[in-house]
């Protein structure tokens, strides 16, 4: 996959910047959503539409990309060595994600005081969650590593799973690799031309997130009201302040150990990031993210690996709520937690947020999970976070994404896969990249 990148020359106009019409976008849902909530609330098609669009297209992309730099790797051993590195790294950086939320949950102390009586919270209001997560976790890890592997592999696309995709891609890349010859190179440059018709397309697509931010915070606001949920506020703020924490300490010093600036990166994906504030979707900018990586200097082979793997198992900032919602159950019901209990919600949250990405009301599904694996706690505890699950999951959102961004950088620069010189110019805005709608 080439670098298609061209020199800035004059400034777009701003109404035409993508960044500045999600923006607009993303105002225009609150002041909607405020003024005329019934109409609001009938406008989430918008959003829908637009995430349907980009679910769409993300399995196909996906392939494209790992196919094609696997076969173009040439070392199999060094894709292997990249795969290593990591899930090295996502456990490590997970494991410091949990701690931090565990940290915080006891320093702050934000569910003290609100003495909630377990008999009196609505079970009914858990829906199927429960159920969701009781087969989640009676499977345990021999259920989960059998549902990486596809049925078939036309059935991983239909439904969308990335990671089984991924899993039929590197299977497919290192056969290629291996088949080389004229033969291999024809079918390798089919997927890279494939791959340039799904970006243009994706390009296209990504023109109308403005709407489908619109749509998403309009019916949010226009649902839940700016100020009813005042009472859950320490919880949300204290999330928002530990995800916070994560990126620009932890994830900055990491990007400041690959010689980068975190601050830049962020700059550089304004767009994407706001996309995702929007919609609290990081799916909805999946092969952006991974075009954008690419156009940075880090080889196509590194980023087809490490992004889609980390969307399933390095979620730095739904590690941090899983102890933090934890902690804020068992203080709020006062129920003591003693340090084998601690250990427990560590080793549990380890393997369970493993399994959040792309199971439905993933965060409350793996919470519940969790939280059943841990009986001095009530799980029926769980219905006190749900009424701020969105607002809590924009965060969520976001600090996942930037924590798999920063993972692919730093496992490309630690495998030498990194242009070092190419990202430097990149983040200082001396090299744009090319748009990708006509």
């Amino acid at each position: 996959m080439s670098h298609a990148a061209t020199l800035p020359t004059e400034r777009a106009p701003l109404h035409k910047s993508l960044f500045v019409q999600v923006i607009a976008g993303l105002l225009a849902g609150i002041l909607v959503g405020a003024l005329a909530p019934g109409f609001a609330a009938e406008l989430k098609i918008l959003s829908d539409a637009f995430l349907r669009l980009i679910a769409m297209i993300v399995a196909p992309i996906v392939f494209c990309v790992v196919v094609h730099g696997i076969a173009g790797a040439g070392d199999l051993g060094k894709v292997g060595r990249v795969g290593v590195k990591a899930l090295i790294y996502f456990e490590v950086m997970t494991s410091l994600a949990l701690l931090l939320g565990l940290g915080l949950a006891y320093l702050v102390g934000p569910g003290h005081g609100m003495n909630i009586d377990v008999a009196s919270l609505d079970a009914g209001a858990l829906g199927g969650y429960a159920d969701s997560a009781q087969k989640l976790q009676g499977g345990g890890i021999a259920h989960f590593l059998l549902a990486i592997i596809p049925k078939t592999a036309f059935d991983a696309f239909a439904r969308n799973d990335v990671l089984q995709v991924l899993f039929f891609a590197v299977l497919f890349g290192v056969s290629l690799a291996l088949v080389g010859g004229e033969k291999a190179r024809a079918v390798s440059g089919l997927i890279d031309a494939l791959s340039t018709v799904l970006f243009k397309a994706m390009g296209l697509i990504v023109r109308v997130a403005p709407l489908g931010v619109f749509g998403a915070v309009a019916y949010t606001v226009g649902r839940y009201g700016i100020g009813s949920l005042a009472q859950l506020l320490s919880l949300v703020a204290l999330f928002y302040l530990a995800v916070a924490l994560f990126v620009f300490m932890i994830l900055g010093a990491v990007m400041r150990l690959a010689g980068l600036s975190l601050v830049k990166l962020l700059i550089y994906l304004r767009e994407e990031l706001t996309i995702v504030l929007g919609t609290s979707s990081s799916d909805a900018v999946l092969p952006q993210i991974m075009r954008k990586l690419v156009h940075l200097g880090v080889k196509d082979s590194t980023v087809g690996l490490v992004v889609p793997t980390g969307y399933s198992f390095n979620l730095d900032a739904f590690s941090i709520y899983l102890t933090l919602a934890v902690v804020f159950i068992a203080q709020a019901t006062n129920t003591p937690l003693s340090f084998s209990d601690l250990m427990l919600v560590l080793g549990v949250s380890l393997v369970t947020s493993k399994g959040a990405h792309g199971v439905p009301g993933s965060a409350i599904v793996i919470l519940a999970a969790t939280l059943n694996a841990v009986p001095s706690i009530p799980a029926i505890g769980l219905v006190l976070v749900l009424s701020v699950d969105w607002f809590v999951g924009i965060a969520r959102s976001l600090g996942n994404l930037i924590g798999n961004c920063v993972a692919t950088v730093v496992v490309a620069a630690w495998e030498g896969d990194l242009d070092r010189e190419r990202a430097v110019r990149v983040l200082d805005g001396r090299e744009s990249l090319e748009p990708t709608a006509v």
